[in-house]
């Protein structure tokens, strides 16, 4: 996600799941989901400021589909809960 490497990839949650797992219904959907390798998802951990304003991280109240977030070639968008990326433009990828 960070660096744009195919190896080694984990699921990373935007908003956290928490101890015990979580109950919203969206959680486990796309918008919440990147798919990120292990190194990266660890640097989103260590380093939170700059993974919230890349929107690598989401905090609550915010809800994932409502928070940009930005890939490894620099591009901006926003995360559907079916699949589709979206750019601020409003196109789809």
């Amino acid at each position: 996600m960070r660096c744009g490497s195919l190896r080694r990839l984990t699921i990373h949650h935007r908003v956290n799941r928490g101890m015990g797992g979580a109950r919203e219904p969206w959680i486990n959907q796309a918008q919440n989901l990147l798919l990120a390798c292990t190194t990266c998802n660890g640097w989103f951990e260590d380093n939170p400021k700059p993974s919230y304003e890349a929107g690598w991280k989401v905090r609550r109240p915010q809800l994932p589909d409502e928070v940009e977030v930005q890939y490894a070639d620099g591009r901006v968008y926003r995360l559907t809960p079916d699949g589709v990326r979206t750019t601020a433009s409003g196109a789809t990828r």
